[in-house]
C-alpha cells in the first residue's frame, strides 16, 4: 500500500525551496552575464527558461483537464489563467502541500479508510499530486536544468575568469538533476502497486548512475563545443532525431490528443539526448546498452580528437584534468548503472492489464485500485 510519510512531505517543503532558489539564480546569472555585455548566454539561459515554462505549463494545464473533466467549467478557466501567467506548478505544489499534510499529519487509517472503498484513499491524493509534480520536474531539468549546465561548463572551459554566479549556477543545476531523478523514482515506487519501497541504498546508487553518467556526457558535449559549435549543434540535432524516432516507433499512448502526444514524444527526444528513458515500461536491456555504448564511443572519439587533431587546446582548457573527470565518471556511472539493474530494480514493469489497455493521462480502474498516468510512464 502507497504510504505518504511526514519525511516525503518535508522532502516536498525542499523541493518547493529548490524551485524558488532555482528561479531566483537563474535570473541573478542572466542579469550578471547581461550587465558584463555576455548577451548571448544570458539570452539563451532565459531561453531554456522560458522554453522549459511553457512546456511544464502546457502538459500540466492538460493533465488538470483531463483530470477535472466533466466538473465546474469556471474552475478550469481559472486554472488556465494561473497557468497561462506560467503559475501552474505552483497550484500543483498547494494541492501537493495540502494533501500532503492530511495524509502525512492528520489521516488516522482505520478511521478514514472502510472495507468498501479503496484503502488510504488520502494517501493515494498525495501521492498522485506528488507524482505529478515530479513528472513535471523531469520534464524542466531535461528541458532547461542539463542544456543550462551545459552552457555554464561550457563557459567555465570556454574563459579563465570565473565568479561565483558561475559556481552558483553551477551547483544549482546538479542539484536539480539530483533531486528531480531521485524524487521521480520515489514517486515511481509509490505511484506502481507492484513496485518494491526505494530504500536509502537503492537511491544513492540511482542517484550517482544517473548523476555520473549525465555530468560525463555534458562535459563530452562541452568539449565538442569547443571544437566547434556548428558540430556540436549538428550532433545534438542528430541525436535528437534518433530519439524522436525511436519514440515515435514505440507508439506511446501518454496523451489524449495527438497534438500533446507528438509533444510528448518531442520532449522525449531531448530527454533521449541526457540520458536513457523507457517510455513503454518494458524490458530495456538491449536498448539501454546500445544507448550508452554509444555514448562512451562518441566520449572516446572526442578525447582521441582532442589528443590527435588539436593538441594545441589541451592546454588551455586543462584538458587533462577534463579528460580524467569525464571518463572516470562515465566509468563510474557505468558500474552504479550495473550495480543498481543487478541488484536494486525491481523485476516487475507494470501490470500487464494496466499497460495493454489503458491510456495514459486518463484515469481508470481495476479491482477498486484507481489506474493513473504514471502506469506507462516509466523511466529507468
Amino acid at each position: 500500500i502507497m504510504k505518504f510519510t511526514k519525511q516525503n512531505f518535508f522532502f516536498l517543503v525542499g523541493g518547493i525551496i529548490i524551485y524558488l532558489v532555482d528561479i531566483g539564480v537563474d535570473f541573478w546569472v542572466a542579469s550578471k552575464y547581461f550587465c558584463q555585455g555576455q548577451y548571448s548566454w544570458s539570452i539563451s539561459i532565459l531561453c531554456f527558461r522560458g522554453l522549459s515554462s511553457l512546456i511544464t505549463q502546457i502538459f500540466s494545464y492538460d493533465w488538470f483537464k483531463n483530470d477535472w473533466e466533466g466538473t465546474d467549467t469556471g474552475k478550469l478557466k481559472w486554472i488556465f489563467l494561473v497557468h497561462l501567467f506560467q503559475c501552474g506548478i505552483f497550484i500543483r505544489y498547494w494541492f501537493a502541500l495540502k494533501f500532503g499534510c492530511q495524509a502525512a499529519f492528520k489521516q488516522n487509517s482505520s478511521r478514514d479508510a472502510s472495507e468498501t472503498s479503496p484503502p488510504n484513499f488520502i494517501q493515494k491524493q498525495a501521492v498522485d499530486v506528488v507524482t505529478d509534480i515530479n513528472m513535471l520536474r523531469i520534464f524542466k531539468t531535461f528541458l532547461e536544468t542539463a542544456p543550462q549546465l551545459f552552457v555554464q561548463i561550457y563557459i567555465f572551459m570556454e574563459h579563465d575568469k570565473n565568479n561565483f554566479c558561475q559556481y552558483a549556477a553551477i551547483i544549482m543545476s546538479f542539484c536539480g538533476i539530483s533531486i528531480s531523478t531521485v524524487d521521480y523514482q520515489i514517486s515511481l515506487r509509490k505511484s506502481l502497486p507492484d513496485k518494491d519501497e526505494f530504500r536509502v541504498l537503492p537511491k544513492l546508487v540511482y542517484l550517482f548512475y544517473k548523476l555520473l553518467t549525465i555530468t560525463s556526457w555534458i562535459l563530452s558535449i562541452s568539449l565538442i563545443t569547443l571544437l566547434s559549435v556548428r558540430s556540436s549543434v549538428i550532433l545534438l540535432i542528430f541525436l535528437w532525431i534518433c530519439g524522436f524516432t525511436w519514440t515515435l516507433k514505440q507508439h506511446t499512448t501518454f496523451c489524449t490528443s495527438k497534438k500533446m502526444e507528438y509533444l510528448y514524444r518531442t520532449v522525449v527526444g531531448v530527454i533521449l539526448i541526457f540520458t536513457f528513458f523507457n517510455i513503454k515500461g518494458r524490458k530495456t536491456k538491449l536498448f539501454i546498452s546500445i544507448y550508452y555504448a554509444t555514448h562512451t564511443v562518441v566520449t572516446l572519439g572526442i578525447l582521441f580528437v582532442y589528443m590527435f587533431w588539436k593538441p594545441s587546446l589541451i592546454e588551455e582548457i586543462h584538458f587533462i584534468i577534463v579528460s580524467i573527470l569525464t571518463i572516470l565518471s562515465l566509468v563510474l556511472g557505468i558500474i552504479f548503472l550495473i550495480v543498481y539493474y543487478r541488484c536494486f530494480h525491481p523485476t516487475a514493469y507494470c501490470r500487464p492489464q494496466a499497460c495493454s489497455d489503458e491510456v495514459d493521462g486518463e484515469t481508470g480502474q481495476k479491482d477498486g485500485v484507481e489506474i493513473g498516468r504514471f502506469q506507462n510512464f516509466i523511466m529507468q
